[in-house]
C-alpha cells in the first residue's frame, strides 16, 4: 500500500535516496539544503552506510569520486557556490564516466549571494561548469513527490549511462513540506559494474579509473565515446510536462517551483479570456526539445518564466529555432515571480 508522510523537500531527498540504494554520502553543510546532511547522519548508520562530513566541498567531491570508483551507489549535496567549489571534481568524475548523484537547491547568486531561492544555476549545470566538452543528466522537480520519484530514477539514469546525475531545485522546494507518498519497493536497476574498482585477486586484468589520457589521439576517442552517449541519452530521456496547451495564444516555458506559479497564471488568464498553456522541462539536459516540437503550431509565442536574468530562454530559443517568438520575463536575488508579473508581460506580448 505505501507510506504516506509529510515530509519536506530536503528530507524527502535524502530518504529517497536511502530507499533507491545510496549507502555512501559524502557532503558539507550550506543554505538551503543543509537538512539533507542532517537527515543522511542519521539514516545512514541505521541502514548500514558511510555519512562523512568533508572539511570542504572540494573534498567531498573527491571522495565522491573514490566511492563511485568502487561501483557503490554515491551521493552529495550542496548548493549553489559549494557547487562551484566541486566543479574540478565534477569533471573530473565524467571524464572517469563514474556514475554518481549530486544535488544542487540553489540559492541566489553571484558570489554568496543570499539564501532565498533562485534559478541561476542553470547554465552551470546544463553547460558544463567545470572545465571539458562534458555533459550531465539534470533532473528538475517541480514538488516534494517528484523529488522523491527523481531521486530514485536519478540513481538508475546514472548505473544505466555511467554519468553524473544532478537534482536541480531551488529553496523553495527544499524546505517546502507537502504529503509523500512513498513505495513499499523501489525499481533498482541492476548494471554490469564489472568496471569498478573492487579488487582483483590476480584473476582478471585492473581495473583503472582515470581520467586523464596523455596521447591527444586517446583522448579525442574518449571525447568520441562521451558525445556518443550525451547523443544516446538527449534521444531517450527526454522528459517533460504539456499543460493545457491545446490551444493556448502564448505556452509558458517553466520549471521547478517557478512552473506551480505558472498553473496559477493559467488560471487567473482563463478568468480573463486568455488561453495559456505550460510547457514543463522536467530534463533540462537533455533539453526537450520532443516537446517543442509536439506544440509548435499552437501558440502565437513562448514564453520562458525564470528565477534568473534569463538562462532557460537560451535552449527555449535554440528548440523554436525561429519558427515562433520567444520571450522572457524573470526575478533575481532571491525574488520570486509573482502571477502579475507574468500576466503583465503576457498582456505585453498578446498587443503586440
Amino acid at each position: 500500500m505505501g507510506q504516506k508522510l509529510l515530509m519536506k523537500g530536503n528530507e524527502v531527498i535524502a530518504e529517497a535516496a536511502v530507499r533507491a540504494g545510496c549507502r555512501h554520502y559524502f557532503g558539507y553543510p550550506i543554505t538551503p539544503q543543509t537538512e539533507i546532511m542532517h537527515y543522511m547522519a542519521k539514516r545512514m548508520p541505521e541502514v548500514g552506510g558511510v555519512f562523512l562530513q568533508a572539511e570542504s566541498e572540494v573534498a567531498a567531491i573527491n571522495m565522491v569520486y573514490g566511492a563511485a570508483s568502487t561501483g557503490h551507489r554515491v551521493m552529495t549535496s550542496s548548493s549553489s557556490p559549494g557547487i562551484s567549489l566541486k566543479q574540478e571534481g565534477i569533471s573530473y568524475i565524467a571524464g572517469a564516466q563514474l556514475p554518481a548523484v549530486i544535488v544542487n537547491i540553489m540559492r541566489g547568486g553571484p558570489g554568496l549571494g543570499g539564501i532565498q531561492p533562485s534559478q541561476s544555476d542553470y547554465f552551470q549545470a546544463t553547460k558544463g561548469g567545470g572545465h571539458g566538452d562534458y555533459r550531465m543528466v539534470v533532473l528538475a522537480p517541480a514538488s516534494v513527490q517528484e523529488m522523491y520519484e527523481l531521486t530514485v530514477e536519478a540513481f538508475n539514469i546514472s548505473d544505466r549511462y555511467r554519468i553524473m546525475t544532478m537534482i536541480l531545485g531551488d529553496g523553495v522546494l527544499g524546505q517546502m513540506m507537502e504529503v509523500v507518498n512513498f513505495r513499499d519497493e523501489e525499481n533498482i536497476e541492476s548494471h554490469d559494474k564489472s568496471w569498478a574498482v573492487t579488487g582483483h585477486e590476480n584473476k582478471r586484468e585492473h581495473n583503472i579509473i582515470t581520467s586523464i589520457h596523455l596521447d591527444p589521439a586517446v583522448l579525442e576517442k574518449w571525447n568520441q565515446g562521451l558525445q556518443d552517449k550525451y547523443r544516446l541519452i538527449s534521444e531517450n530521456e527526454q522528459r517533460y510536462e504539456l499543460y493545457n496547451c491545446d490551444d493556448a495564444e502564448v505556452i509558458l516555458v517553466a520549471y521547478g517551483s517557478v512552473a506551480r506559479i505558472c498553473k496559477g497564471v493559467i488560471r487567473e488568464a482563463a478568468e480573463q479570456g486568455i488561453k495559456l498553456g505550460l510547457l514543463r522541462p522536467i530534463t533540462l539536459f537533455p533539453f526537450p526539445t520532443k516537446a517543442f516540437e509536439q506544440v509548435m503550431d499552437i501558440p502565437r509565442a513562448f514564453l520562458t518564466v525564470e528565477m534568473s536574468s534569463g538562462q532557460m530562454v537560451e535552449d527555449a530559443r535554440l528548440a523554436v529555432d525561429g519558427r515562433k517568438p520567444v520571450y522572457f520575463t524573470g526575478r533575481m536575488g532571491g525574488m520570486i515571480p509573482t502571477v502579475n508579473d507574468i500576466m503583465t508581460k503576457v498582456h505585453e506580448i498578446l498587443n503586440r
